[in-house]
């Protein structure tokens, strides 16, 4: 079965931490670039991090600059997300998106997309809440 599978969200105090996983079954991720998204209650969904299939490359939103690190194991076919000294308007519900490289090479432009790009998968979302 071809999808991506978020985990690691949960509960958590400002200041603490969480990593985030995404994990890819069914296709391998080393063709792929691949994307954070979130989206808190009542907001529009935005591009948090983002990483090129090599990993040479990332981009960062600037919410989460110096906050936050994207990496990526391609040999496990995962792609993670360090998120440090965590905020309350970090609560959200946090997506992994995958788009082939050939269409989305560049990290920059996979957390900016065009409207109504269509990425190639979205995963279902991890909750995230910062609260104390």
């Amino acid at each position: 079965q071809v999808q991506l599978v978020e985990s690691g969200g949960g509960l958590v105090q400002p200041g603490g931490s969480l990593r985030l996983s995404c994990a890819a079954s069914g296709f391998a991720l080393d063709y792929y670039t691949i994307g954070w998204f979130r989206q808190a209650p009542g907001k529009e969904r935005e591009g948090v991090s983002c990483i090129d299939s090599s990993g040479g490359s990332t981009h960062y939103a600037d919410a989460v600059k110096g906050r936050f690190t994207i990496s990526r194991d391609n040999a496990k076919n995962t792609v993670y997300l360090q998120m440090n000294s965590l905020k309350y308007e970090d609560t959200a519900v946090y997506y992994c998106a995958a788009t082939f490289r050939g269409q989305m090479s560049t990290a920059r432009t996979m957390c900016n997309p065009p409207a109504g790009f269509p990425m190639d998968y979205w995963g279902k979302g991890t909750t995230v809440t910062i609260s104390s």
